[in-house]
């Protein structure tokens, strides 16, 4: 839609009066008309690919990156296990904070 809409206002400009009256003016806006038709031209042929079905794109490019960078697993698993031993600290604070309050249960849920 976008370069639909870019097309629209070159070809706009290129039937302004001003183009007439001024010869570098109608260059540039027939240059910039001719780009935007190779631009919307261009996404129309790539379409296809670049509205390539998301969940299918993600974890193919996911996977090539990792290939390329494998520090990004050892820090994704890192961040998977500190993520659980958050999660789990979370439920026995939230025990905790469920229980009676006296004392080794305070003393329990300080530390």
């Amino acid at each position: 839609a976008m370069s639909k809409s870019a097309v629209k206002i070159s070809s706009d400009l290129l039937s302004n009066p001003l183009c007439e009256q001024e010869p570098s003016f109608l260059e540039m806006v027939t240059a910039f008309d001719t780009a935007m038709k190779r631009m919307d031209s261009f996404n129309q042929e790539k379409r296809p690919v670049l509205c390539a079905p998301f969940p299918w794109v993600v974890p193919l490019v996911l996977r090539r990156f990792s290939s390329v960078f494998p520090s990004l697993n050892v820090a994704v698993k890192r961040r998977e296990q500190t993520l659980q031993d958050y999660r789990r600290l979370q439920a026995r604070l939230e025990k905790y904070e469920d229980k009676e309050r006296t004392g080794p249960v305070l003393a329990k849920l300080h530390q």
